[in-house]
């Protein structure tokens, strides 16, 4: 049988193909999956087409041209999507769980609500997108751009943003309990009812690396706590804190925890400190900022 996928704009047909005729008595969300996948394999431009809550679990969509697609619910998990082009595509409410999105360019995409639990989004390009309430628990977002992106109310819990650019991204009321936030850039990025309550260390970087150097084996990056004298430096940051900090521990893990009280201390930090680095290199970038701060004093 004949299938056509059409233009959300114009409402054309813009990709036809023929179904086997297994697909004949299938819901119409099957049918639309296997013409997509047909579409894809051939090559076909499909930027703006009607495609809602399609069904694709698993299919391989590499590279495909899905700029300003409408695929709110379709079903996308597990499917790769590397270097897909979703420019502007509307994913709201869609499936995404698992899906390999690396490389992917999502700028401008509006995934709010989406679920992307475990996705990989690694270096996948998210500025400006719309991720407002998505469900991004335990996703790869290592070095992804996620400048201005409006991540209110998302779900981030052990989410993977190493390095990722977040400057200006709105995090308002996101959770980001066990979020791996090192070397995240962080500047201008909402943060507001994050940091409500939470402790302030004065002068946080001499306060950190003098705890750190003194005694000589004070730090060990190797465990959050090794003892009551010796942390990794996210540890020594929620110990530093107090009580407060050992309820933020309590609550989101010691490094989610260590890098909200920093960006408390210091809202001008450049970029969130590595906590999974060698004692030396740790050492050397606190000293860093620690000279930093007393010549800024």
């Amino acid at each position: 049988m004949k299938f056509e996928i059409k233009s959300r704009w114009s409402m054309k047909t813009i990709f036809e193909c023929e179904l086997d005729v297994k697909f004949d008595n299938s819901p119409e969300k099957i049918r639309l999956g296997e013409a997509i996948k047909n579409a894809v394999l051939r090559g076909a431009n499909l930027s703006g087409a009607v495609l809602r809550d399609a069904v694709l679990r698993g299919a391989v969509l590499r590279g495909a041209n899905l700029i300003g697609a409408n695929l709110i619910g379709a079903n996308l998990s597990g499917a790769v999507l590397r270097g897909a082009v979703l420019r502007g595509a509307v994913l709201s409410g869609a499936v995404l769980r698992g899906a390999d999105l690396r490389d992917a360019d999502l700028i401008g995409a509006n995934l709010r609500g989406a679920d992307l639990i475990g996705a990989n989004l690694i270096d996948a390009d998210l500025s400006g997108a719309v991720l407002r309430g998505a469900n991004l628990i335990g996703a790869n977002l290592i070095g992804a751009n996620l400048i201005g992106a409006d991540l209110s109310d998302a779900d981030l819990r052990d989410a993977d943003l190493r390095g990722a650019d977040l400057r200006g991204a709105d995090l308002s009321g996101a959770n980001l309990i066990g979020a791996n936030l090192s070397g995240a850039n962080l500047i201008g990025a909402d943060l507001r009812e994050n940091l409500e309550g939470v402790p302030f260390i004065k002068d946080i970087h001499q306060t950190v690396y003098n705890a750190c150097t003194v005694p000589p084996d004070a730090l060990d990056m190797v465990d959050w706590h090794k003892c009551e004298t010796t942390h990794c430096r996210a540890g020594w940051v929620v110990t530093l804190a107090g009580e407060g900090g050992k309820a933020l521990k309590f609550a989101m893990g010691t490094p989610a925890a260590a890098a909200i009280i920093y960006l408390k201390s210091d809202p001008k930090l450049e970029k969130m400190p590595d906590f999974y680095c060698s004692n030396e290199e740790a050492l050397a970038d606190m000293k860093r900022l620690a000279d930093a701060e007393r010549d800024a004093a």
